[in-house]
């Protein structure tokens, strides 16, 4: 193919290729040419231009095939337009004569088609350059189109039209001419030939002006002739040419020239008039039209009733949104009238008058709906309801006149009850679509529009009373606080009107859908509204019998109620069921015999009103196994089952009712019929066991029942056969825009579409299609469809013989008919059969013996040769099915077998598509068959699909074959080059008027890709020519004309990206697919979407990149124009398409498509983004009422720059590229900007970070970070939260929570102190207000004060009087909650007022745990003066203010928190405990709303726990004022407990009280925490944690727990397992801090006791004191019993998670084993401190006994973590776990058990044992040397030595040990050692025990001193020697004070040498160096110091030695000057390096 890549076409190596490849290469170089050409320059074409023509034009001689004749044609034109054009006449003349040509033979057809399509290209490029050839060239093509086939007639009109669109206005001379030629054509009998002639008169139009001016008339009567017998395609090519002609008849403003004045202006009215005359009369003249109506029979041929309608939208959508706003009143009477009485024949037939019904929906659904703007749109709904005003007038007017005689002759012309359905049923919709930002509407007094809907309710027609119902649903589910109200409204009128069947029914219907618009708000309806229903149904169908006029309307009221209300689910219907199940048991009668005397009892009237009453009561049963499923338990089914047998009774007494009492009952019997069969499928069928085989024989005679006469089969199979196999049949079938009306032309004439006044018990069902009207079919037809399905059922359960008897039985019936009848009796026999099949496999089972096989076989086998293409589809279906239920194999092959036969004899169409399909079916139920069969089917189907006589034969065959390959995967590898090479072959060759074979064909090649798979990126030769074929298959589908081919392709490239990206052209594909964006034809959008979504999460930019160049690059003149991409990118075209799509499908597509590239773009493409959100939220800002409160000007004057470049853009676009979109388009930009922030947090640090953002700004101006958009992020979620749309609301205070929690702590550089925030706290104040009004519904309440609680909590504001504007908002909330149930809103389900009521506390309580928070920190930080001042005074002043705020309302709330909980401890019950339950229900739920109520709780308990245990903790458990206990000054203790209380018994006593609340919090935390939910959020976990924290804080219920064992075992069990499940380092310390306090609590305990038992004992008998504390007197600590056993257990699990070391078992041994030390995470530090503290702490909770038992561990874990951790650090620091081993190691040493005499020796042997261990530490390991940090052992032996008695330390080995470790660290050089040593020692030799210290002072002395004299010989060097010096000094200095009198001198004198010996005099002190210096000041400071200490000595060694009494005075006086100032700083100064790190050391440890 390489080959093929040139400027001239290679002929040589074309000339050796077969005759495929030949045309593979011929197309590849085509391609390759056209884009090779416009990137040529002009002078390397004009070189080659001659050679190049001649090749053109010699392809052109060879029977080009389609695709290569179009490229071949446009690569001419593209050559002429860039080269030199005199040779262009030659050209056209050789294309005239090859079209002049007499040979009419096929194999010439593609030249003479070539020929055509040639000059079509070369005038469309060249246009007025080729002057007046163009004469002749039309002529002779039009002569050509005489005498030409269709191929030839397509490719002309095509032709025609490129031509026209070249010349533009100088065509002008052959207008007349094409408009005659395409006129025969528009109405041809090949479609593709109707739609090409379509595509020429619509370029015709735009110059030839008589089109729209003089012969408009004509125009459209050709259009309806060209709808007569069109197809999908034809009705949207020539609807699209009718609507355009009529838009431009009115719009065109015609130039007032003389020529022209004779041309008459068309006004609107005519036009429609034209219009309205096509949708009534059709094609048929006036004439014959009355004729007909005469003699009533002809109605209107629907598919020109379909095609005008398209046209009506078509006229409208080109007129646009703003025409359509000013016409609207015009529009609406006219499209309404044409379903008025006054056009009887339109509607005189129920079923035309039902499609006339669903064409006007569509008309206003698709005008009203997508063109105009939510304003334009309320104004609509204004005219709609003015319309609905002025025809119940003429109803009242007629019903009132009291001439009967007039009244009845006019009932009909006047209530046309048409038009009112269909403007009741748009208004519906329209408010449906608009959600809450109808508000508005509703609230318009004036418009009236609830009224006028409810007084329509009365209206006579019951399809007018059905729509009214309808119309009421949907505002209740648009506006949910509607719904009770109108509920009630409908309610009461119901009751009032009892005696009015017009109400019974309206209002019934009425209350029925709103019932089923519940289940669509989530707020609900109150509870006791159930109860009124459930009352006023019994009403209802008990006094059905009082009156006979009534009786049929009450019964049917009654039980549409019932089944109505079981829509609200079983937490309703279960306080109902019981009278339910009554009724539905009275409504049957008991026994048969009573049914016999019933038989004979009634009169047509009575069993009219029974049957509908028994129809009702099986719908209710139906309607309540549906919806309330888990209330079906055992007990129910059985009370539900009596009545059953006789249902099915009733069944076979029908057909002898109906011949006793005639057609009245046809109906009700058919209903009834439905009823039954509904509930049974639905039913368990071993439910109704005995009666399978009763209901079986019924159901055979209703398939085959003699009076049906419509075939139906559209309705009927497309749910029986596969999805995909829908695709090659009627187009109507698949998805498109115009389903709605469509639907009509595929159910056949005689049917009627679906509508909802066939059965009204529909009006409460979910709508299938999202929000359209329910469309429940004619009874007859549901009939059937329901009897299919439960064949399907029965047949499978009853007993084989009985199987075989029926299905003999269904085979004799098609026998015995004939003709239509037996076609309709065959589709309804196989329908159940496949039925029954598809039930068989999908419960894997079997169909039993060999003789049933015959007959199945039989009935498929004459289904697969139907002359029904539909029934073939479900036969070849059933035929696979009847394989896979068969389960042998032998059978399956026979199935093949016969096929196989069949297809190699059969010549006609039928059987070869049946059997064809047959086979790819069976491949597709049983996988690959066999090999042997795969080969033979394979070559079958290559052979059907090449035969190109029939393109039927090849559409099934291809779709078998891709079957075929789909199945046989890895197996078909073999055949795949074949395959592919005949896939091109036909691709190349398949005329494009064939469609369908081409969509087959991109079935195949998409599953020949999937298929290949990964291979494709393979790089041998083999793949890449595969690879080659596969991309030019998807180009040459590309280029065909058909949409859904289109579509193949993109999906076929989707696939080919997928396995091989590198290799697809991601620019041409991102630019095929920008093209498609808006195309007509939604199954190619959703492929386009589809697509794009699979790209943009690979490559987001790069697609984003190509669509912007595309769009920019203007000479693609394909490009459509309704994305503007140019504008707004691909991310802003995809949000106008999501504004306009109603398809739910494409919208998800469109959405996730956008989330990728926001995920991956919009970081770096931040602003355009956040414009593009802020566009579409600002779009509808002028809607909004509330104006924006604005606190930066400068952004104002930025913006308004903005608005005027984007002026300068487009000028037409009211400055926003974003027209009214609609409230979800708004929400889910709202959702973008979350996302936005979202993914910001994961990118650069200076999203966040003001001074960090500009700076970098400034650096580069490209950079962009998100905190400097916050202005507009503030604005956007102010516009968003301030909407009438309350969808949008919550999405806007859903930001405006995201965007304070992110940006609250981001400092202002400019105003230090300040935060960014807090110059937008009047937006948010503004932005919260609206949020608070009483009509706001509860979940924006709820929200809002979520974010008012974040507000307050964030610390933004700091003044007061700020924050009291969303204090106020809460305050006012409170006020709300306090008036209590009594004052719950009855708008909505009891549940929303706890959900608000909940929302309300919980913001309060985060309001209140933030205030304690931030009053706790600033006092602390009062202690010690170190903060600056002025922070100090600001933020405690704060801090109480905020505490103060609170604390007004802080006694009503802490009674609403305990209530909260109560409420939530009960809900939490088990269910066994139901019982126990008040019955009332809680504080803030009700009883029968508890399970609604539970979520609510679940999301607000632990807050509002932690805010409760914070409160009781600020009493202290002290009795609170307002319980009326005596308020107690002091903490309760557990001694002073008893003399608080000093009020009477009758109230609970103060400590019952804190008892309960102790209890409360402590059970609710538990039962949490210890069967945590994967679904626990961390923020409950950790609020949970902090309440109990909060609650130890304080003596009384640490008491609690102290004296109750059990419970803090339980308590530390429970956190134990936390620890475990919770990887979280938070709340893994949270955890071990209640441990700590749990631990406190024990040893208060322990501490208590004993003090008691001294106190009672007396001091005298000590001895006999009994033993406190764990352990008793015997040292065992029982596992599960033993509190310090269970707080070991979790703190060994703390310490070994984090150092595994730790445990012997891991390492194998129990020694210590080398491993290097390691340095902890922070976090992991923070838990081991935190575990080593507990630790050090469980002694004191033992006996002493009992900590003999525990010491071992303690220590062992204590010294493991020093071992572990001991790293050596920088600046010889100690590493946070050292330091927190050392703190617990002195903890214990220093603990009393050490003293106590019961447990002495024991601890003695232990600590040595201990110390022992860290000698050993030093020791090498396995002969490596350790490399612990030295400091930190031997701070750890100091610590032993000066912590622990002294028997511990000095027993000799242990005491030599130390000192050798001391002496060996003297001497280590590093000088941070020496300095640390010296300071431990200082510590040691001051110790005061002699014992302890003289040993070491003796050894270590001599070796200190003689290392000062060393440094004195060589004199420091820097400022380290200078401190070791200065330290060693220290310790000489230490020595003298510690020495006995007798040795001081010897001392003294040691020390004054060295010290004078760095003194300096004057001169040397001025030349010194610093360290000099300060080495003299130290000196001569100590001396001072000394002197006057010993003067004894110091006066004596003075006289002894005069050089250094002379050296000292000298210095004395040199520095007599200079130390007056000196000596305090210097004093400091040098003081200062050694101290620090020594005082830190003895704070710590020593």
């Amino acid at each position: 193919m390489e080959l093929a890549h040139s400027l001239l076409l290679n002929e040589e190596a074309c000339n050796q290729l077969g005759e495929v490849q030949k045309a593979e290469f011929i197309f590849d170089w085509l391609r390759y040419l056209e884009k090779l050409l416009l990137a040529t320059s002009r002078s390397d074409v004009r070189e080659k231009q001659k050679t190049l023509v001649e090749q053109l034009l010699s392809l052109l001689n060879s029977s080009p095939g389609p695709p290569t004749r179009n490229l071949l044609a446009k690569n001419l034109g593209i050559l002429y337009s860039i080269g030199d054009t005199f040779s262009v006449y030659e050209t056209i003349d050789k294309c005239n004569d090859l079209i002049r040509s007499k040979d009419d033979s096929p194999s010439y057809l593609p030249t003479k088609l070539a020929a055509v399509v040639c000059l079509g290209s070369l005038y469309k490029k060249l246009g007025r350059i080729l002057g007046n050839t163009f004469t002749d060239t039309v002529g002779n093509i039009l002569k050509a189109v005489k005498s030409a086939e269709s191929q030839g007639r397509y490719e002309i009109m095509l032709s025609l039209q490129n031509i026209l669109s070249g010349l533009g206005a100088s065509a002008t001379p052959c207008h007349r001419d094409i408009y005659k030629a395409a006129r025969s054509c528009l109405t041809d009998r090949s479609m593709a030939v109707r739609c090409a002639a379509a595509k020429c008169l619509l370029e015709l139009q735009k110059e030839a002006i008589f089109m729209w001016s003089t012969d408009l008339d004509s125009v459209a009567t050709l259009c309806f002739k060209s709808f007569e017998g069109s197809n999908y395609d034809v009705r949207i090519s020539v609807s699209k040419l009718l609507g355009t002609v009529l838009a431009k008849a009115i719009i065109s403003k015609h130039p007032g020239s003389v020529s022209r004045q004779s041309i008459r202006r068309v006004s609107l009215e005519e036009v429609l008039e034209l219009l309205g005359t096509g949708f009534l009369r059709g094609t048929s003249g006036f004439l014959r039209a009355s004729g007909d109506v005469l003699k009533g029979t002809s109605s209107v041929n629907r598919d020109v009733r379909v095609g005008v309608t398209q046209a009506y939208v078509v006229f409208v959508s080109t007129l646009g949104g703003s025409w359509l706003e000013k016409n609207f009143a015009a529009f609406l009477s006219h499209i309404l009238s044409l379903v008025s009485q006054s056009h009887p024949k339109a509607t005189q037939m129920q079923g035309d008058a039902i499609c006339g019904r669903r064409c006007i929906s569509f008309i206003l659904r698709a005008t009203i709906g997508s063109l105009l703007g939510e304003k334009a749109q309320i104004a609509a709904a204004k005219d709609i309801c003015q319309a609905i005003w002025k025809l119940k007038k003429v109803v009242d007017a007629v019903m009132s006149d009291s001439n009967l005689e007039t009244r009845l002759g006019s009932t009909d012309v006047a209530a046309s009850p048409h038009m009112l359905v269909c403007a009741l049923q748009e208004l519906g919709n329209l408010i449906h679509s608009l959600g809450t930002t109808a508000a508005p509407l509703l609230q318009d007094s004036s418009t009236g529009i609830l009224d006028s809907v409810i007084s329509v309710i009365l209206h006579p027609s019951i399809s007018v009373r059905l729509a009214a119902a309808w119309c009421l649903h949907c505002i209740a589910v648009a506006l949910p606080s509607y719904l009770t109200p109108l509920l009630e409204r409908c309610l009461e009128r119901l009751t009032v009107l009892k005696s009015s069947p017009e109400a019974v029914t309206g209002f019934s219907f009425a209350v029925a859908a709103l019932l089923g618009a519940v289940k669509h708000c989530p707020l609900g309806i109150p509870h006791g509204k159930g109860k009124i229903v459930m009352a006023l149904a019994e009403d209802l169908l008990c006094s059905a019998s009082q009156n006979s006029r009534l009786s049929a309307q009450r019964t049917q009221a009654g039980w549409l109620l019932i089944a109505a209300l079981m829509t609200l689910g079983s937490s309703v219907i279960s306080h109902h069921l019981a009278r339910v199940l009554l009724l539905w048991k009275c409504v049957f009668p008991v026994s048969p015999k009573d049914l016999e005397t019933e038989k004979s009892r009634g009169d047509s009237f009575t069993w009219q009103v029974t049957l509908e009453g028994r129809a009702g009561a099986l719908c209710a049963i139906k309607s309540f196994v549906s919806h309330c499923g888990d209330l079906l338990t055992e007990e129910v089914i059985q009370r539900l089952l009596p009545p059953l047998p006789c249902a099915v009774d009733l069944l076979t007494q029908l057909s002898s009712i109906l011949k006793t009492y005639g057609s009245p009952l046809k109906t009700p019997s058919v209903v009834y019929r439905q009823r039954l069969y509904e509930l049974l499928i639905l039913l368990p069928p071993e439910t109704y066991e005995e009666n399978l085989c009763t209901i079986l024989k019924e159901l055979a005679a209703d398939l085959t029942a003699p009076d049906i006469q419509v075939a139906a089969s559209t309705f009927l199979l497309p749910p029986l056969c596969h999805q995909d196999d829908l695709l090659i049949l009627s187009p109507l079938l698949q998805e498109t825009d115009h389903k709605f009306i469509e639907e009509q032309l595929l159910l056949g004439s005689g049917i009627a579409c679906g509508s909802l006044e066939y059965d009204p018990y529909t009006i409460y069902e979910k709508g299938v299609e999202g929000d359209s009207v329910p469309k429940p079919l004619p009874p007859t037809l549901s009939v059937i469809s329901s009897a299919v399905k439960l064949f399907g059922v029965v047949c499978a359960h009853v007993g084989e013989a009985q199987r075989l008897l029926i299905l003999e039985q269904l085979l004799d019936s098609i026998k015995h008919t004939k003709g239509p009848r037996q076609q309709v009796v065959q589709l309804h026999v196989v329908s159940s059969l496949s039925s029954f099949l598809k039930y068989v496999a999908g419960c894997k089972g079997n169909l039993g013996p060999e003789e049933m096989r015959r007959p199945a076989l039989a009935l498929v086998m004459g289904a697969l040769e139907s002359p029904n293409p539909l029934l073939r589809c479900a036969a070849a279906e059933a035929w696979a099915r009847l394989a896979q239920v068969g389960n042998d194999g032998a059978f399956t092959t026979a199935l093949a077998q016969v096929s196989f036969d069949k297809l190699k004899s059969a010549r006609d169409v039928v059987t070869r598509t049946g059997h064809s399909l047959a086979l790819g079916s069976l491949h597709r139920y049983l996988g690959g068959i066999s090999s042997q069969h795969l080969n033979s089917c394979v070559g079958i189907l290559y052979t059907l699909s090449q035969d190109s006589t029939s393109p039927d034969v090849q559409t099934w065959a291809l779709h078998s074959l891709s079957l075929v390959i789909d199945s046989a995967g890895p197996h078909y590898y073999t055949h795949v080059e074949p395959t592919l090479s005949l896939i091109i072959m036909l691709l190349l060759n398949v005329p494009p008027t064939h469609a369908e074979v081409h969509q087959s064909l991109g079935r195949c090649l998409n599953a020949l890709i999937t298929t290949l798979g990964p291979e494709l990126q393979g790089n041998n030769t083999s793949f890449s020519t595969l690879r080659t074929s596969c991309l030019l298959g998807c180009a040459v589908m590309q280029d065909n004309p058909d949409c859904l081919v289109q579509a193949q392709a993109i999906s076929c490239l989707q696939q080919l990206h997928m396995f091989a990206p590198r290799h697809v052209n991601l620019s041409s594909l991102v630019s095929c697919l920008c093209v498609h964006l808006c195309s007509p034809y939604l199954l190619l959008r959703r492929a386009v979407l589809a697509c794009l979504r699979q790209l943009v999460q690979r490559e987001a930019a790069e697609v984003s990149e190509h669509a912007v160049m595309l769009a920019q690059d203007s000479s693609r003149e394909e490009l459509i124009s309704d994305a503007n991409i140019r504008e707004v990118g691909l991310e802003g075209a995809l949000l106008t398409l999501l504004d306009k799509e109603t398809d739910q499908r494409l919208c998800h597509d469109i959405k996730e498509t956008l989330n990728h590239m926001l995920t991956s773009m919009a970081v770096d493409k931040l602003s355009f983004w956040l414009k593009l959100c802020k566009d579409v939220l600002a779009a509808s800002a002028d809607f909004t009422t509330v104006t924006c409160v604005d606190t930066m000007q400068e952004e104002e004057e930025g913006d308004k720059g903005d608005d005027a470049s984007v002026l300068t853009t487009r000028s037409d676009d009211k400055f926003h590229p974003f027209t009214n979109p609609r409230w979800a388009t708004r929400v889910f930009a709202a959702e973008c900007v979350c996302r936005i922030i979202n993914q910001c947090e994961n990118a650069h640090s200076a999203h966040f970070d003001i001074a960090l953002a500009q700076e970098m700004k400034k650096r580069d101006s490209r950079n962009d970070f998100l905190v400097l958009h916050l202005a507009d992020l503030i604005r956007m979620a102010f516009m968003a939260a301030t909407d009438h749309s309350d969808h949008l609301r919550l999405s806007g205070l859903e930001t405006l929570l995201v965007v304070i929690r992110r940006f609250a702590a981001i400092p202002e550089p400019e105003f230090p102190g300040h935060v960014i925030l807090e110059q937008y706290q009047a937006n948010v104040g503004a932005a919260l207000r609206p949020a608070f009004t009483s009509e706001t519904p509860p979940d924006v309440t709820a929200k809002a004060c979520q974010v008012c609680s974040a507000w307050i909590a964030s610390g933004v504001v700091s003044d007061l009087n700020d924050l009291r504007r969303v204090h106020q908002l809460l305050v006012s909330s409170l006020t709300k909650v306090q008036a209590g149930k009594e004052a719950l809103s009855y708008l909505y389900n009891e549940s929303a007022s706890t959900m608000e009521i909940l929302a309300v506390l919980k913001a309060w309580a985060e309001v209140y745990i933030i205030a304690v928070e931030r009053h706790k920190n600033h006092k602390q930080p009062l202690k010690t003066t170190t903060c600056s001042e002025e922070s100090v005074i600001n933020g405690s002043y704060s801090s109480d203010e905020l505490l103060d705020l609170v604390h007004t309302d802080l006694g009503t709330l802490s009674r609403l928190w305990l209530a909260a909980l109560q409420d939530f401890a009960l809900l939490t019950l088990p269910p066994e405990f139901a019982s126990q339950l008040p019955v009332e229900g809680g504080a803030f739920y009700t009883a029968e709303t508890s399970d609604n109520a539970k979520l609510h709780y679940y999301n607000s308990w632990a807050l509002i726990l932690h805010a409760t245990a914070l409160w009781l903790t600020s009493t202290g458990f002290v009795a609170d004022a307002d319980e009326g206990a005596a308020n107690l000054s002091r903490p309760v203790t557990p001694t002073s407990m008893c003399q608080g209380s000093s009020s009477g018994a009758t109230v609970k006593s103060p400590e019952d009280v804190y008892t309960d609340r102790f209890h409360l919090i402590l059970g609710i935390s538990v039962e949490f925490l210890c069967s945590l939910h994967s679904d626990a959020t961390m923020e409950s976990i950790t609020a949970c944690l902090h309440a109990l924290q909060a609650l130890l804080d304080v003596p009384w219920p640490r008491s609690k727990i102290g004296s109750d064992q059990d419970l803090g075992i339980e308590l530390l069990n429970v956190l134990h397992r936390v620890i475990l499940t919770r990887e979280s380092s938070c709340i893994q310390l949270a955890s071990l801090e209640v441990v700590r306090q749990i631990i406190y609590a024990a040893q208060e305990h322990v501490k208590e006791k004993r003090r008691s038992a001294e106190v009672d004992d007396g001091a005298a008998e000590k001895e006999t004191l009994p033993e406190f504390g764990e352990g008793k007197d015997t040292g065992g600590l029982v596992p599960g019993k033993s509190l310090v056993f269970a707080t070991l257990e979790l703190c060994v699990c703390i310490l070994v998670r984090q150092l595994p070391e730790l445990n012997p078992k891991l390492t194998g041994s129990p020694g210590i084993k080398a491993t290097k030390p390691q340095v902890l995470s922070e976090d992991g530090s923070r838990l081991v401190s935190a575990a080593l503290g507990i630790l050090s702490e469980l002694p004191a909770v033992c006996s002493p006994e009992g900590s003999i038992s525990v010491l071992p561990t303690i220590l062992y874990l204590t010294i493991g973590v020093l071992r572990e951790t001991a790293v050596r650090l920088p600046g010889g620091q100690l590493s946070s776990t050292v330091a927190a081993s050392l703190q617990a190691l002195k903890g214990i040493l220093s603990s009393p058990m050490a003293r106590a005499e019961k447990s002495h020796t024991a601890w003695t042997d232990l600590l040595r044992s201990a110390l022992s261990t860290i000698l050993d530490c030093w020791d090498p390991v396995d002969g490596t040397q350790q490399q612990l940090d030295d400091i930190s052992l031997l701070t750890a032996v100091t610590v032993f030595i000066l912590s622990t008695s002294p028997e511990v330390t000095t027993i000799p080995c242990l005491q030599n040990r130390c000192i050798e470790k001391f002496k060996a660290t003297l001497e280590i050089k590093e000088p941070i050692v020496q300095i640390k040593t010296y300071q431990l020692l200082l510590s040691i030799f001051q110790y005061p025990n002699p014992v302890v210290s003289y040993p070491y002072i003796y050894s270590l002395v001599s070796s200190i001193v003689d290392k000062l004299q060393e440094i004195n010989m060589r004199k420091p060097e820097d400022t380290t020697e200078l401190q070791i010096f200065q330290e060693g000094i220290k310790v000489l200095e230490a020595l003298v004070a510690v020495a006995e009198e007798q040795h001081r001198s010897q001392l003294v004198t040691c020390l004054l040498p060295i010290l004078i010996s760095f003194l300096l005099d004057e001169n040397a002190l001025g030349s010194a160096t610093s360290i000099l210096r300060n080495l003299h000041d130290f000196a001569l400071q100590n001396l001072m110091q000394i002197g006057p200490q010993y003067s004894s000595v110091f006066k004596s060694v003075m006289a002894s030695s005069p050089a250094l009494k002379a050296r000292l005075e000298a210095a004395i006086k040199g520095n007599q000057e200079s130390v007056k100032v000196k000596i305090p700083t210097t004093s400091k100064r040098t003081k200062n390096p050694g101290k620090n790190s020594s005082i830190q050391l003895k704070t710590n440890f020593l």
